[in-house]
């Protein structure tokens, strides 16, 4: 099915089950989208690891992954992004110390 089909198919809650199983997108652009929708929705941490697991293993870097919620940042608003910062930092193996005396924020 082509884009123009599939789009009128989800406008009117269309079954789109004849589409093709796999995105238009590859491994890492779709585990970084998918991320960014999790942090939208103020997604839990374990989902938010989940997700950077999957896009380390695609390819992303960590640079890559931060620079989503740089991305995302005007769309969803700060708020959304310093809650989630937390949960990527840990997803990626850093210890954020945000306490501690030689902290620049």
């Amino acid at each position: 099915m082509d884009y123009s089909d599939h789009l009128r198919r989800l406008t009117v809650d269309g079954d789109i089950s004849d589409a093709d199983d796999a995105p238009d997108l590859d491994e890492r652009t779709l585990s970084l989208v998918r991320l960014g929708a999790l942090v939208c929705v103020a997604a839990a941490e374990s989902s938010i690891r989940k997700e950077v697991d999957s896009a380390v293993a695609a390819g992303a870097s960590p640079a890559q992954i931060v620079a989503v919620l740089d991305a995302i940042s005007p769309i969803v608003g700060r708020p959304r992004i310093v809650k989630a910062a937390p949960k990527v930092a840990v997803a990626l193996g850093d210890d954020l110390d945000l306490l501690e005396s030689g902290s620049d924020l």
